[in-house]
């Protein structure tokens, strides 16, 4: 195998040192394993982690591929105080060309972000400077944006804030949830990646600085954050059940259980039955028949459509009302 040290116009091998961990990085490690003249030389993935109720020990699924493939994981717990003696390990299957870093889950040291011949490149989900941070497609998502995309972006020490070398947009629809849109933005990361890396390695490309102005931060989702507050607006709650599904999941409390929204619509009408209830409580059981379940919010209505009681599976709302009795005037909590 043949690495060329000295840029021209063309490159014989682009040897990767790929960081990711999850379903989400899949792709871009299977596309660039696939790829001709690159070659994935090293991955960089989480440690191990207890899955499910038994609590398994399981690999993260970028392990697995690179395993599959005969390629040396390393899965530091802190890539900051383990990479020194990573690197003596590393150092004899370089030189690196290039880092690419796709939802790897820790931040990158310098003495990182330098060990490749060019840097690294980070794939991230969002159109920078919106959505810097942990959650962009949740975030997107929860606060009703309009589109989405991906960006390549040259790795620097804070967080996102590197320059960008290329980007793809996607609309996000209005009953998009975070799991499809990750979907999505993962097949979209792996194809510009597959694009635009040799023209990036080669210099063809030059990272353009992010603009200063329209900067947000996508904080990390926590399980605290997805109790429904029904005093907010029928289109808040709905985005932010479409941002929470599948993770944590948005939910309220019914007959003392904790009842998850898994799928809902705002409705909006001037002819809603709350008008018959003697008192409009937010999160007050308006409908609850003919295979209907509508909730009052702070403005407007929310059609509730799957949901996933605490104790049972997963079911449309018409084969939960078949099974269980919401009284017309409940105020869910």
């Amino acid at each position: 195998m043949v690495h060329e040290t000295h840029w021209g116009e063309y490159i014989l091998v682009i040897r990767v040192l790929f960081f990711g961990t999850p379903e989400f990085s899949a792709p871009t490690l299977k596309g660039l394993i696939e790829a001709p003249n690159i070659k994935v030389s090293a991955v960089i993935t989480q440690p191990d982690r207890p899955v499910g109720r038994g609590r398994t020990l399981t690999p993260p699924p970028i392990k697995q591929i690179a395993e599959a493939h005969s390629i040396p994981v390393f899965q530091p717990t802190s890539l900051k105080k383990e990479f020194s003696e990573i690197r003596k390990s590393l150092d004899q299957y370089g030189p690196f060309t290039v880092g690419i870093v796709i939802a790897f889950g820790q931040l990158l040291p310098a003495e990182v972000l330098s060990y490749p011949d060019k840097g690294c490149v980070n794939i991230h989900a969002s159109l920078l400077p919106r959505w810097r941070g942990a959650a962009p497609i949740h975030r997107a998502i929860e606060a009703g944006d309009r589109e989405t995309g991906v960006c390549l972006m040259q790795m620097d020490e804070g967080l996102d804030t590197g320059a960008v070398y290329s980007t793809a947009i996607t609309p996000i629809g209005p009953n998009t949830t975070t799991l499809q849109l990750q979907e999505t933005l993962s097949s979209m990361g792996s194809a510009l990646l597959q694009r635009d890396l040799p023209s990036i390695v080669t210099g063809s490309i030059s990272a353009v600085q992010q603009n200063t102005a329209g900067i947000t931060y996508a904080k990390k989702v926590s399980s605290e954050e997805a109790k429904i507050d029904w005093t907010q607006s029928n289109q808040t709650i709905s985005n932010k059940i479409r941002a929470f599904y599948p993770f944590p999941g948005c939910h309220t409390q019914f007959q003392n259980k904790r009842l998850k929204i898994l799928q809902a619509s705002p409705i909006d009408s001037n002819l809603s039955p709350h008008s018959l209830l003697s008192s409009n409580i937010p999160g007050s059981v308006i409908e609850s028949d003919n295979d209907r379940l509508l909730v009052l919010c702070g403005e407007g209505q929310l059609r509730i459509e799957r949901v996933k009681l605490e104790g049972k599976r997963e079911m449309d709302t018409s084969e939960f009302l078949r099974g269980t009795v919401v009284p017309h005037g409940l105020t869910l909590q």
